[in-house]
């Protein structure tokens, strides 16, 4: 969940992967990868996003949550993290262009 995050943030703020990569001095293919959910954000990159797209850490720390579907209050705070993400679908447009018109294709 936190993959489709760090896109939908980087899409709201019209960054292609490659400004994005450059500006948190990691390689764009690595960046690709953590926007595709093939692996995992460390911690230090997180950081450096927050910090680069003036999120709060928090709120990339609730998305990266692992979620026990036994129990309600992580049911619940599911259900609000997907809520958010659809909310950043809504944000970035349903085109998901980057500012120069490239079509965004990383998912």
């Amino acid at each position: 969940m936190i993959s489709e995050a760090l896109r939908l943030i980087r899409v709201y703020n019209n960054l292609t992967q490659t400004e994005l990569a450059a500006r948190l001095a990691v390689s764009k293919s690595h960046l690709s990868e953590v926007e595709s959910g093939k692996k995992k954000a460390s911690i230090d990159l997180l950081e450096r996003y927050a910090s680069e797209l003036d999120v709060p850490l928090s709120s990339l720390f609730f998305f990266a949550e692992e979620l026990d579907h036994r129990k309600v209050t992580d049911r619940a705070r599911g259900k609000v993290a997907m809520a958010a993400l659809h909310l950043l679908h809504k944000i970035a447009g349903p085109e998901d262009k980057t500012q120069n018109g490239e079509e965004n294709l990383s998912y």
